[in-house]
């Protein structure tokens, strides 16, 4: 008999801000657990991330031992770093221009190589650095996430269902609007993760949120419904607004 998935962990507070100060405590927290050695991060982009990289840099910069940390990305578009659609780029520029991180522990997507050749190479990086499950594939420590108001999470959309199944570490992916070029992460090696946080905000995310939470048949079709990490946790930190009609 399957075991059941476990739930998520819930965390929701009053707005924006109060989710990346909440995520900030728990990277905290994390690392007062796990006292030693290096800690594996994949970050992602959006607009709470965006608060919560310029929280870091802002009140955080003496409270975090920065030497610990690897930083990775679940996905990024296939734009030079300086361009303003890079996940990288913004990272640089609202935290790592003002942390003592270690520059050969930030490990980027390379995108000035072509898309294919980009999702290899940054999967090797991710294999050789990363510690291996029994499946052979790489644990992150934290894998932070968003989700788009179509489902979408890393650069998993709604129809390209099958990355949540890949047998590679990264993958090719289009956006199905504009056919941009990204490099994603896949199901499983998300799901390998030790934690999973979604960071999700607003009211345009309520409906999505629900419908994925509440475990309805709708949700099936959105792929962040399908991040259900093999260690059980799963933690979603919300804004009261997504989390309006949560049950």
């Amino acid at each position: 008999m399957d075991k059941p998935t476990p739930r998520p962990h819930l965390h929701v507070y009053d707005d924006g801000p109060a989710v990346a100060r909440a995520f900030a405590d728990h990277l905290v927290e994390k690392l007062r657990q796990q006292p030693e050695g290096p800690l594996f991060w994949a970050l992602s982009g959006g607009s709470t991330p965006k608060l919560l990289f310029k929280l870091l840099a802002e009140e955080y910069g003496e409270k975090i031992d920065w030497s610990r940390l690897h930083f990775f990305w679940g996905d990024d578009r296939m734009v030079p770093y300086n361009d303003p659609e890079s996940n990288y780029g913004e990272v640089k520029s609202l935290l790592f221009d003002h942390v003592a991180v270690v520059e050969d522990q930030i490990h980027p997507v390379p995108t000035d190589l072509p898309a294919e050749e980009a999702a290899e190479a940054y999967a090797a990086t991710i294999t050789e650095l990363l510690p291996q499950n029994s499946d052979g594939l790489p644990i992150f420590d934290i894998n932070m996430l968003g989700m788009g108001g179509d489902g979408h999470t890393a650069s998993i959309f709604p129809d390209s269902m099958e990355l949540l199944t890949d047998d590679r570490v990264c993958a090719v992916a289009k956006h199905p609007e504009s056919g941009q070029l990204r490099v994603t992460l896949t199901g499983p090696v998300i799901n390998a993760s030790d934690e999973v946080v979604f960071l999700v905000t607003g009211g345009s995310k309520t409906e999505r949120v629900a419908q994925i939470l509440n475990d309805t048949p709708e949700g099936e079709q959105f792929p962040a419904a399908h991040i259900r990490p093999t260690s059980g946790n799963l933690h979603w930190f919300m804004d009261r607004d997504a989390a309006k009609e949560v049950k």
